[in-house]
């Protein structure tokens, strides 16, 4: 007599493995949210509060994450640092996404000339690496978070442009597209009902993705001094203070790097499967 268990089937062996990729990124996502809306639940410490008598202590009970040169609590600073990197990311991905949607969307609607300007203006854009673009943009202007978010924003406008544009494109071409239009229906009627619906739909999406890398540049603009200054507890700033610290209080530098690349994978993460979801694939 086989008393032998059945093999699992393929989709239960798939559903085990997938329950932890979907839950862990977005149990991240959630402290992270938490940190931002309402950190005094996840910590009871200042942030700015400065100790020098217990300066550089490692991780243990009455710290979590260490303290830095001043004494300051670092996981306190980490929590409330979420605030800083998550709404510079925000605001400059919706820019990002705002000038970059109307100027694909003017593109793919425009006559064909002025499709070409505003094309070769985003292949010019694109050509430099986004951090590059950043740092020239606030060399004229001045560091500080206004001129952060303004350019990332700049930055990665082109991306969200050439993909309304493509989308509109391929809207437009479309066979009720084109009987509206023949029906007389207006040009900014037709923008409105039927091509901007369906070219704002994997906005979203992609602005998800988009997020991590605004954080990480924005970060990185922090960690050379163009961002929020110190003692504001952002996390590329964090980052640049503990710079001098690592042979002897590696904590001050690993453990926000690894706030930051924890939300950033997250992010990814959680977009590429709502990517998937979106194109069929799941």
């Amino acid at each position: 007599m086989d008393i032998s268990l059945p093999a699992p089937s393929t989709v239960d062996l798939r559903s085990r493995w997938r329950l932890p990729a979907a839950v862990v990124p977005l149990a991240l996502l959630a402290a992270v949210v938490v940190a931002v809306l309402a950190p005094s639940l996840l910590t009871g410490a200042d942030p700015l509060a400065a100790d020098p008598l217990s300066a550089l202590q490692p991780p243990g009970g009455a710290h979590w994450f260490g303290t830095d040169q001043l004494g300051r609590d670092v996981f306190a600073r980490v929590v409330y640092g979420a605030r800083y990197s998550l709404s510079i990311g925000a605001a400059a991905t919706a820019l990002s996404v705002l000038a970059g949607g109307v100027i694909g969307l003017v593109a793919g609607l425009a006559p064909r000339i002025v499709d070409e300007l505003l094309s070769r203006a985003l292949d010019v854009l694109s050509a430099f690496p986004e951090v590059l673009l950043a740092l020239l943009f606030i060399a004229f202007t001045q560091p500080g978070t206004p001129s952060l978010i303004l350019a990332i924003a700049l930055a990665f406008a082109p991306r969200y442009g050439r993909i309304v544009r493509a989308q509109t494109l391929l809207v437009r071409r479309a066979g009720y597209v084109e009987q509206a239009t023949t029906l007389g229906l207006s040009r900014a009627r037709l923008a409105w009902r039927h091509i901007l619906p369906n070219v704002l739909g994997p906005l979203p999406i992609l602005a998800t993705i988009g997020l991590g890398g605004a954080i990480v540049n924005a970060a990185a603009l922090s960690f050379l001094g163009m961002g929020p200054q110190p003692p504001s507890p952002e996390w590329g700033a964090m980052l640049a203070e503990s710079r001098s610290y690592l042979r002897v209080a590696w904590w001050t530098a690993i453990l926000p790097g690894l706030a930051l690349t924890a939300t950033v994978v997250s992010l990814t993460a959680v977009g590429r499967r709502l990517q998937a979801r979106f194109e069929g694939r799941h």
